[in-house]
């Protein structure tokens, strides 16, 4: 099973699940099978094939991927930030996935890197991965590593369990952050989704095995009714920041999923989470720290926040 995010299209209409199916380039029998499981949220809430579709409205749901080889896409851009004889990290812009669902499916990043980058086709174990050695959500931006050799794919994958890859993102968080703090509340799937589980001896219904999950902050800067956050996780659950920050009253700036209304901006077409440092052990040797910039949108919108007392 693979999971996906993505917003309907604002000419979306009729029923949902061929509304999904259309949106996805994927056959209806796919997106069936998704809902006869319960694997499809509207806005956080479980759907039925039936619901209309709503334009313009989050969804997430689980589909199961079809083998096969990446297609590559050179009509994608493609920025990469650095590179090495065996490695390379990517930019990802927000509203494209990381990897395809099905064989054929172009548009992701890693399409566009296998465009550029043929041997990263072969690098990891699973052909769909295209060598990409995380999964930045849909509207997540940022530093994304892949691999060019199975070799390398190996000694990297051995770092990120390890858990001695640097990872810093910038949040912008709704509310007043006072300072800077440690999260570590364990974390469980909830389909499209996950929650928090404060209390191990008494987990929510309906939720996979709670997994640790530790989200490191500082405050960046602060503005009148928001706070840009510095973050750093040291493991690595889906969706890890976003539950971590609205579980301590401070969702992520767009994010519908867990903030709803609280964490609307207008002018914020996404959620404001963006990967912006990645530090690691080159498989040549030596260690390097690649930075992405902040998106032009997303600094935008701080221009427009009022300052903070």
């Amino acid at each position: 099973m693979a999971h996906r995010e993505l917003r309907l299209p604002l000419t979306a209409h009729g029923r949902l699940d061929r509304a999904l199916a259309d949106a996805l380039g994927v056959g209806r029998a796919a997106v069936k099978q998704a809902f006869a499981l319960g694997e499809v949220r509207v806005r956080g809430r479980r759907a039925r094939a039936s619901d209309p579709a709503e334009p313009g409205a989050p969804v997430a749901l689980d589909l199961e991927l079809s083998g096969g080889p990446i297609a590559p896409d050179l009509d994608l851009p493609l920025r990469v930030l650095a590179e090495g004889p065996d490695w390379l990290v990517a930019d990802k812009p927000a509203g494209v996935a990381t990897h395809p669902l099905r064989e054929g499916e172009t548009g992701t990043l890693a399409s566009a890197v296998v465009a550029r980058y043929p041997e990263c086709a072969a690098a990891s174990p699973d052909p769909r991965d295209g060598g990409a050695l995380q999964r930045l959500d849909l509207e997540t931006s940022g530093c994304v590593l892949f691999a060019r050799a199975p070799a390398a794919w190996e000694v990297l994958r051995a770092q990120l369990a390890a858990r001695t890859v640097e990872k810093v993102y910038l949040a912008l968080a709704a509310g007043r952050v006072a300072s800077g703090g440690v999260c570590s509340v364990p974390l469980a799937a909830r389909t499209g989704r996950v929650v928090a589980v404060p209390d191990l001896e008494r987990p929510p219904r309906s939720t996979g095995a709670p997994r640790p999950a530790e989200t490191r902050f500082e405050v960046r800067r602060a503005f009148a009714q928001h706070t840009l956050l510095e973050v750093r996780i040291v493991t690595g659950v889906m969706h890890q920041i976003r539950a971590h920050l609205a579980y301590l009253g401070h969702p992520v700036a767009g994010d519908e999923l867990y903030g709803g209304a609280a964490a609307a901006l207008p002018g914020l077409g996404r959620h404001f989470l963006h990967a912006a440092v990645l530090g690691f052990e080159r498989p040549e040797g030596g260690r390097v720290r690649v930075e992405s910039p902040l998106p032009p949108e997303l600094e935008r919108v701080l221009g427009t926040l009022g300052a903070g007392g």
